[in-house]
């Protein structure tokens, strides 16, 4: 009996034995050996350009610098102040940020006529869909400026001095350049702040009579064709607007579609105050 018993006994030792080693196996056995996938690369951003974003945006010292030489030149070739070239192009293309500045290089205004032979685009301006120049660069825009002022009705201003920027500013207004009954004062206003006298260059007698004679002979030449052109196109045209009781600045500009820098700039306005009775230039 007794062996019997150590028998069953042993029996059981053996198969607990037996199923301890196949747990301890299982604990044991090397882990599943994974391989981590690779991260999808982040693709990056497409960057998107709109009609406000990456636009170079002039101040008015930046213009000044940008187009210093090539008013310097037109003046050394024709007689035009310097200051009075940089003024007009600060005053019509709003430091260079005006639309047709940035979409067509034209500085000026300058329209379309009936022997235009370049490229043109249409904005708003007096009409609808007005007739622009369109140019090839910004500098393209200068020297055709010069052109466009060689004709009868401005003739007087090149005998002046190369220097005398208030008697062309003057006479720019007196001979229909523009309509802004302020034109002048506005011009003259720009030239003073920015020291734009600092281009202008006086000439000697000699040097005068030789430039006068040259531009005089051109603009004789181009008499015979010139009646056509004025009957084309109308003097520069400016947008002037009185302030009205509870207008602001602001409230002008969304009239106007004119941005409020571009009012600051045009009518040379430190702050947002506008006064009743204010005449406010409102076209670029």
């Amino acid at each position: 009996m007794r062996i019997k018993n150590y028998l069953l006994l042993l029996s059981c030792v053996t198969l607990l034995a037996s199923c301890s080693k196949k747990i301890i196996q299982q604990k044991t056995s090397p882990p599943t050996k994974t391989t981590e996938q690779p991260k999808p690369a982040t693709q990056a951003k497409p960057q998107v350009i709109t009609d406000n974003v990456l636009v170079k945006k002039y101040t008015a010292l930046d213009y000044i610098d940008r187009f210093k030489d090539i008013s310097i030149s037109e003046m050394n070739q024709y007689g035009i102040p310097a200051s009075i070239t940089l003024a007009q192009g600060l005053l019509e293309s709003g430091n260079g940020n005006g639309s047709l500045a940035r979409e067509a290089n034209n500085h000026f205004g300058i329209k379309c006529n009936v022997d235009w032979k370049g490229k043109t685009i249409l904005k708003d301006d007096d009409m609808k869909d007005d007739c622009f120049r369109v140019y090839n660069s910004p500098e393209e825009s200068f020297r055709d400026h010069s052109e466009f002022l060689k004709r009868k009705r401005y003739s007087a201003l090149f005998e002046l001095d190369k220097n005398d920027y208030k008697g062309w500013a003057y006479g720019l207004k007196q001979a229909g350049y523009a309509t802004n009954p302020q034109y002048a004062e506005l011009l003259i206003s720009i030239i003073d702040r920015y020291d734009l006298t600092q281009y202008d260059k006086g000439e000697r007698k000699i040097e005068k009579i030789k430039r006068e004679d040259k531009v005089l002979a051109e603009i004789t030449k181009e008499i015979p064709q010139e009646a056509k052109k004025e009957e084309a196109k109308a003097p520069v045209a400016m947008k002037i607007y009185e302030v009205k009781q509870g207008d602001t600045l602001y409230s002008i500009s969304k009239r106007f579609a004119i941005t409020t820098n571009d009012l600051r700039i045009l009518n040379n306005i430190q702050g947002d105050d506008v006064k009743l009775g204010q005449l406010l230039l409102v076209s670029k």
